[in-house]
């Protein structure tokens, strides 16, 4: 097999150490192999890169091990030339694994180039990176708060959401902090109803009517009061995270956000996991694929299996599927219609992570280009039709329900 690199290092990341092998070329064509075992402190990888450096290591090559890669690597990346390979994809063989033995099997397909590198962006997007996947995280959290408020009132027999479209609107936090200050009357909570509740009142004294005890307010309080907490916190990531977007990014997000169901979390979120750079990509699909919103494929004697998305970086893929639904409900855009299209044959789902695709792609295309986007239209599949083709098929339909059909142009 062709020796790609001649001195190449694999580096085998625990929490605590890093086990590091040296395979170079020696004389008469066999292989030199050096192995150490450095700490994971900050300290003991300044040593392990003077070892590098001493050893005249021309490549560096580690698995994406959970968290525990990254301090490594931010040690070493201005130094060495590194790649970060994918766990899947340099498996060993069967035998006995220690981690010097991994660490060996790294550096011998890095040398023969059996790997590709992963895509890891520079560090300014990596700080935003940071930020946007916490927020989203809190989002989730935020979410969750609010659907076990909703238990706790249900468990008291408090129907709100009955009448009201959401538990947290602003007479439904009047309501729910009068009943945690003691107020059980439901005439006097209903009376706390604003703007189209208040027609409502009726409804809702019937609803608010429960067994409101003392552990339905110490839960109810603790929840509104994580939040607040969690409202200010997002506020605060908010305007971290759009600093930096406009100090290096305001023009990809400008781009974006004129894409419908791109809003700016999520044109934050694209912006923060690609980097905004499209030259990593070098098709749509790849930056499909990196994302996980493209098919499986199992074929195995011919015959191909109906499969899963493939795996991919959920972070992209999260938001994206949102912003495919929300897309799907914008009047008059090509998503829209691409969505219902698909979802009448297919269900909604599928329908979501197809238009989640044609967003992908338009993202690369504008962040590639940096041309505005253009929306193909609510009629672009109807406008693609056969008219004769379909002027027969509706022609016969008809004929089947016993009608007699005469055809007359329009003026």
């Amino acid at each position: 097999m062709e020796l790609i690199r001649e001195r190449v290092a694999g580096l085998d990341v625990h929490r605590d150490e890093v086990a590091a092998c040296l395979r170079a070329a020696g004389p008469r064509g066999g292989v030199q192999v050096e192995k150490a075992r450095f700490t994971a402190t900050t300290g003991g990888l300044a040593v392990l890169a003077g070892w590098l450096a001493e050893h005249e290591v021309a490549l560096v090559a580690m698995e994406a091990t959970g968290v525990y890669w990254k301090p490594v690597y931010y040690a070493l990346e201005d130094r060495f030339e590194l790649w970060l390979c994918n766990a899947h994809h340099v498996k060993n063989v069967p035998g006995r694994k220690t981690d010097m033995s991994d660490a060996e099997w790294l550096a011998d397909v890095a040398a023969h180039g059996m790997v590709r590198p992963s895509f890891v962006p520079p560090p300014a997007i990596r700080e935003l990176r940071v930020l946007t996947r916490y927020r989203q995280k809190q989002t989730r959290i935020r979410a969750g708060e609010i659907a076990r408020l909703e238990k706790v009132l249900q468990d008291a027999g408090i129907k709100l959401t009955s009448v009201a479209s959401k538990v947290l609107t602003q007479s439904g936090r009047a309501m729910i902090e009068a009943l945690i200050a003691g107020e059980r009357d439901p005439r006097a909570l209903a009376g706390l109803a604003k703007g189209k509740l208040r027609p409502k009142i009726p409804q809702l004294a019937a609803a608010l009517d429960g067994h409101f005890g003392s552990h339905h307010t110490v839960a109810a309080a603790r929840i509104l009061a994580h939040l607040d907490f969690l409202e200010a916190t997002l506020a605060e990531l908010d305007t971290q995270i759009a600093g930096r977007v406009a100090a290096g990014y305001q023009s990809a997000a400008r781009l974006l956000r004129e894409v419908p169901g791109i809003d700016r979390a999520a044109a934050e979120v694209i912006i923060a996991e690609t980097g905004a750079d499209m030259s990593r990509f070098p098709s749509p699909a790849h930056l499909a694929a990196w994302a996980g919103l493209c098919p499986g494929n199992h074929e195995s004697a011919g015959k191909r299996r109906a499969v899963a998305t493939r795996p991919g970086n959920p972070w992209p893929r999260h938001t994206l599927i949102e912003s495919a639904r929300a897309a799907a409900r914008t009047k008059g855009s090509y998503f829209g219609a691409q969505y219902r299209q698909i979802a009448r044959r297919r269900g909604p789902n599928k329908a979501a992570v197809a238009v989640a695709h044609s967003l992908l792609d338009v993202t690369w295309h504008l962040l590639t280009t940096g041309e505005t986007f253009a929306d193909l239209g609510e009629d672009y599949f109807t406008s693609r039709y056969d008219k004769q083709h379909q002027t027969r098929r509706l022609i016969s339909q008809l004929e089947k329900l016993g009608y007699t059909v005469e055809l007359t142009p329009a003026a």
